[in-house]
């Protein structure tokens, strides 16, 4: 794998910057519910050394009812300023998550304008399958100055992602399961029908992802869109659950350099709540 801080980056980089001054580490650990894991307490247990935890759920739009919409800037800045991040500083995200929750924090800074910020390829379980360093210490943190601008470009709502879907002049493109795609498996949330935005395509995130856990190579990334029938000439809008694990499929169209691409934040949280939105089944 070619390191890149600004996409993705090796253990063995990591190990190499860590006592970097201008380094920023960012445990952005976030589990399914139905997991019962607390991501805030095993990263108090374990966590690489200097890490900061970033807390998806808190860190978000409170004024939603939808899950951990994108922070409003305010928030942003507020937040990161307190955990010590802010201009200057090389950032890097990983997780200890099966839902590889580094993507969609790297896709947040990256929604402030931030690109200095790359995802630990493998994340924890690599880091420690390599017997590499651990600490149980907090970091200390001193406030730190932080810019942003938002790049509103990068996001997509609901009524923007139902016009690409009526006109086709995007790649919609679906991170979950092959049978929540189709509509044959029930939601994780209650209350949310089953099947998929019309007109998209379905990759599931796991298909971008080797045995251990790191990102393919670039040859295999752009394969494995062109075999879920995705245009690459087009422009692309991810979707999944919540809007997790579509942050996987954008860090994946980086890496292979399609520059096009936004998230749509609401996911299919949003679009399976409204009954006045269509919805397929089966296949795309």
């Amino acid at each position: 794998m070619q390191d890149d801080p600004k996409t993705l980056v090796s253990t063995e980089w990591l190990a190499a910057h860590l006592n970097d001054p201008d380094l920023r580490v960012i445990d952005a650990s976030w589990h399914m519910p139905a997991t019962g894991r607390d991501a805030r307490a095993e990263y108090e247990a374990a966590h690489i050394p200097g890490a900061r935890f970033f807390d998806v759920d808190a860190i978000s739009d409170g004024r939603s009812a939808l899950p951990h919409m994108a922070p409003p800037v305010e928030m942003f800045i507020s937040r990161m300023r307190a955990m010590g991040v802010g201009d200057g500083h090389q950032v890097v995200i990983y997780d200890s998550s099966d839902v590889r929750s580094a993507a969609r924090v790297w896709w947040t800074f990256r929604l402030m304008g931030k690109t200095d910020v790359a995802v630990l390829d493998g994340g924890l379980a690599k880091w420690q399958a390599e017997g590499r360093e651990t600490e149980d210490m907090p970091p200390i943190l001193r406030d730190r100055h932080i810019t942003v601008q938002r790049q509103a470009g990068l996001v997509r709502d609901v009524t923007q992602v139902a016009a690409a879907s009526k006109l086709g002049d995007h790649e919609i493109i679906d991170a979950r399961a092959v049978e929540r795609f189709r509509g044959e498996a029930a939601e994780p949330r209650p209350g949310l029908r089953s099947g998929h935005i019309p007109g998209s395509k379905n990759l599931p995130f796991g298909r971008l992802l080797n045995d251990d856990g790191t990102m393919k190579d670039e040859a295999a990334l752009r394969a494995a869109f062109e075999q879920a029938g995705v245009d690459l000439s087009k422009p692309a809008i991810t979707t999944c659950g919540s809007g997790v694990t579509a942050a996987i499929l954008s860090l994946a169209l980086e890496r292979i350099g399609h520059r096009n691409h936004s998230l749509y934040d609401g996911s299919w949280a949003e679009w399976g709540s409204f009954a006045d939105l269509n919805i397929a089944t089966g296949d795309a």
